[in-house]
C-alpha cells in the first residue's frame, strides 16, 4: 500500500473508534500514516449531548472528525427502540456536525447506514435512488436519523463551504462483531446460534423470516480502507456507496454458514418473524470512480476468518 503523505501531523478524531468497525479504521489510519488519533469513549463523552461535544472537541482538536458512533443493531433491536434508534443517532450526528463546522474542523466524514434506502428501491441500489420513497419500517427510524446527516452536510457545503462527506457502507460482517443474539446482526447471529447448536448436538437452528431476501455483505477491514481512502482523496456532496457487489439470499447464506461451521442439522424458517428489506444489493462504481475504492476479501474467506475469531471465544463462560 502506498503511504501519501496526508495524515502527517493531522490530527483526526475517530468517533466509535473503539467499537467494531472503529477499531479496524483506527489500524488502518495508522497504516496510512495518521498518528495523532483521538478516540472518545461512551464512558467519558455521551455524545448525545451537546455540553459533551464541545469538551470532546476541546480535548481533541481535530482537523478530520470520521463519524462511525451509532446506536445500531438487528431487527429485532430496532423493532423494540425505535425512538432511541432515532433520538440517538440524530442528535449526536446533527450536533457534531454543526459544532465541528463552528470549531473550524476542515473535513467531516458521515457514516450513514444503508437503511436510509426506500425499501422497494431498484436493484442495484443507485446514491441517486436514496430519495425514490420511504425505507423499510422496521429500521427506518434509525435510517432516515442517519439520512439527515447528508442533507446537513450539503447544506452546510452549500452555505458556509464546509467540507463534509457522506459514505454509506452495507452491511458489515469480520472478526470482533457483536455476537449478542438481542443486538447483532444477521451474520454473527447466525454463526453463533449454528456453533451454540453445534455444542449442544441439537438437531435444528430455527431462523427468523422465509430465507427469501437476499443482501449484500462488506468485510469489516474493506470498509475501514473505503473510508480512510475516502476521507484522504473524495471531497464531494455526493453520497457514496460502499460494498462488496456480491448479493446472496439469507437462506444460501444460512448454509453456507452452517456448512463452514460443520452444523449439519436442519435450519428451520419462523415465518413468524419479520424478512426485513426484501432485496438489497448496491452499485459500487462511484466508490471506485471518485476514489478508487474496491472490496478486495472473497466473501466465504471473510466468513472463515470471522467463524475462527469466535469459535474459541464461544467456548467461554
Amino acid at each position: 500500500m502506498e503511504i501519501s503523505n496526508y495524515w502527517n501531523g493531522r490530527r483526526v478524531c475517530v468517533t466509535g473508534g473503539a467499537g467494531f468497525l472503529g477499531s479496524f479504521l483506527v489500524e488502518k489510519l495508522r497504516q496510512h500514516g495518521a498518528s495523532e488519533i483521538f478516540v472518545p469513549t461512551i464512558e467519558n463523552y455521551n455524545l448525545v449531548e451537546l455540553d459533551e461535544i464541545r469538551r470532546m472537541l476541546n480535548d481533541a482538536r481535530p482537523d478530520t472528525i470520521i463519524h462511525l458512533a451509532a446506536l445500531a443493531g438487528g431487527i429485532g433491536a430496532n423493532r423494540s427502540r425505535p425512538a432511541d434508534f432515532f433520538y440517538i443517532n440524530l442528535m449526536m450526528g446533527v450536533q457534531l456536525m454543526h459544532e465541528a463546522w463552528k470549531f473550524g474542523v476542515e473535513k467531516f466524514v458521515a457514516i450513514g447506514t444503508i437503511c436510509a434506502y426506500p425499501k422497494f428501491t431498484p436493484l442495484p441500489f443507485k446514491e441517486e435512488n436514496l430519495w425514490d420513497g420511504y425505507p423499510e419500517e422496521t429500521n427506518a427510524p434509525y435510517g432516515l436519523a442517519k439520512k439527515m446527516l447528508l442533507v446537513q452536510a450539503q447544506a452546510y457545503r452549500e452555505q458556509y463551504g464546509f467540507n463534509a462527506i457522506y459514505l454509506l457502507p452495507v452491511n458489515l460482517y469480520g472478526p470482533r462483531d457483536n455476537f449478542n443474539l438481542v443486538t447483532s446482526h444477521v451474520i454473527p447471529a447466525l454463526i453463533r446460534k449454528c456453533i451454540e447448536a453445534q455444542t449442544r448436538g441439537d438437531k435444528e437452528v430455527i431462523l427468523w423470516g422465509d430465507g427469501s431476501p437476499t443482501r449484500e455483505f462488506l468485510y469489516v477491514e474493506d470498509a475501514a480502507e473505503g473510508i480512510t481512502l475516502a476521507a484522504e482523496h473524495y471531497n464531494g456532496s455526493e453520497p457514496v456507496n460502499l460494498g462488496s457487489g456480491y448479493e446472496i439470499s439469507i437462506k444460501d447464506l444460512a448454509e453456507l454458514i452452517a456448512r463452514l461451521t460443520g452444523f449439519s442439522g436442519r435450519l428451520v424458517w419462523d415465518t413468524s418473524k419479520p424478512n426485513g428489506q426484501p432485496r438489497r444489493a448496491l452499485d459500487v462504481s462511484r466508490a471506485e470512480q471518485f476514489f478508487g475504492f474496491r472490496a478486495r476479501m472473497p466473501f466465504e474467506e471473510g466468513l472463515r476468518r470471522t467463524i475462527e475469531w469466535y469459535r474459541p471465544r464461544a467456548a467461554q463462560p
